[in-house]
């Protein structure tokens, strides 16, 4: 490109520039008149190569990378990446491309144009295409000032990423259970793993709350299906992913017990569970229980030695306890300094007050590492503290 410097990045990019910038100038050099035909457009040129879906010729497409699996359904949520281009111009006038998370949108609410619409409908997953829309369906006669002059023919690049069958997920949860025991179990799990997969995008748009809702409603329609013994390991292996899941997403929501306990629960489909194990281990330290939490990212570590993630919070861990244990023994000297040495001031006295005060407090708290007895510290049955020396 004559000496421009392309970034590695922006040439992986969908809405990258210099696609369209060599497109321009070749189709535009080899519209030259020639034999006294009028010249043809660049768009005019491209289009005759191009696959016609709409019919009438009204939207165009080339494929530039093949994609796999099902077609995309009517009324389903996509994510996409695309890019629009005006004619003669280098430079996109609409993009998401520059997003670090695209939207999750869906056909017929909230993609308005006709063309992207049909355009979509045809794609795959994974499959990168490019789209001529005429102004019927894009901007129509009017076209979208300032932007879009009347009666434009608009370019589109679009790679479809992923897309969810919303519309039919919706329709099975709105069912009874009965109707939906009408169902075979491959219906049940499949509209399961979509709610699942609308979690997971959600989770990943920080939107835990919305994020938990779809989890329950997959944990709820999974455990509402009976399964023959023989298919009721599909449901099982199932519930772990929403489990797992949940828990995870109710750590973000800074709710260790209710963590704890859907962890748990996927701990009893699977007891070896590095990922469940972890969940609990990281639960158990946000509510303090220091030697629950050790036991069970004991245990995760022992399935996966080398997991840095696990290694990291048993070494936060031991930071955590070790202030704690700092800071009981502070406590503990705090109370007894100022009693033994014969002061009986008012300050020693306040500051006798004070320590038992904390210490009081501290057993209040519900630290359960005195049960444990990693604190220097045992109840008798008077009910008073014992402390001791290590």
């Amino acid at each position: 490109m004559q000496g421009e410097e392309v970034d590695t990045e922006q040439m992986k990019s969908l809405c990258s520039n210099s696609f369209q910038k060599f497109f321009v100038k070749t189709i535009s050099a080899s519209s030259r008149p020639g034999n006294g035909m009028p010249p043809k457009s660049p768009y005019q040129r491209l289009s005759q190569w191009m696959l016609d879906i709409s019919g009438d010729r009204g939207v165009l497409k080339d494929i530039i990378r093949e994609g796999a699996g099902e077609l995309v359904t009517p009324d389903a949520s996509v994510l996409v990446k695309y890019s629009g281009y005006l004619e003669h111009m280098d430079k996109p006038f609409d993009s998401n491309c520059l997003r670090k998370t695209p939207r999750l949108m869906k056909l017929g609410e909230d993609i308005t144009l006709w063309g992207m619409e049909l355009g979509l409908l045809s794609m795959r997953r994974g499959e990168l295409a490019r789209f001529l829309f005429k102004p019927t369906y894009a901007y129509g006669t009017l076209g979208c000032p300032p932007l879009i002059p009347p009666n434009t023919t608009v370019l589109f690049e679009i790679e479809l990423l992923d897309f969810l069958d919303s519309a039919e997920s919706d329709k099975f949860c709105a069912l009874s259970s009965e109707q939906q025991d009408q169902f075979p179990l491959q219906k049940v799990l499949k509209v399961a793993a979509t709610e699942r997969e609308f979690g997971n995008y959600l989770f990943r748009q920080n939107r835990f709350y919305d994020a938990k809702v779809r989890y329950k409603r997959a944990l709820l329609l999974l455990r509402r299906r009976s399964a023959p013994p023989e298919e009721q390991h599909l449901v099982e292996a199932a519930k772990l992913l929403v489990l797992l899941n949940l828990s995870f997403t109710y750590l973000k929501l800074e709710r260790p017990t209710t963590a704890l306990r859907y962890g748990e629960q996927a701990l009893i489909i699977d007891q070896k569970n590095a990922k469940a194990l972890f969940r609990c281990g990281q639960a158990c330290l946000l509510m303090t229980e220091y030697q629950k939490a050790r036991d069970f990212l004991v245990r995760a570590q022992k399935e996966q030695p080398f997991n840095h993630d696990i290694n990291n919070e048993l070494k936060k861990l031991a930071s955590y306890y070790r202030d704690y244990t700092d800071k009981e023994k502070e406590m503990c000297h705090r109370m007894f300094a100022p009693c033994d040495n014969g002061s009986t001031g008012i300050k020693g006295g306040e500051r006798c007050d004070q320590s038992r005060d904390d210490l009081t407090g501290s057993r209040k708290k519900g630290l359960k590492v005195h049960s444990q007895g990693h604190i220097g510290g045992t109840s008798t049955k008077s009910g008073r503290w014992k402390v001791f020396k290590r």
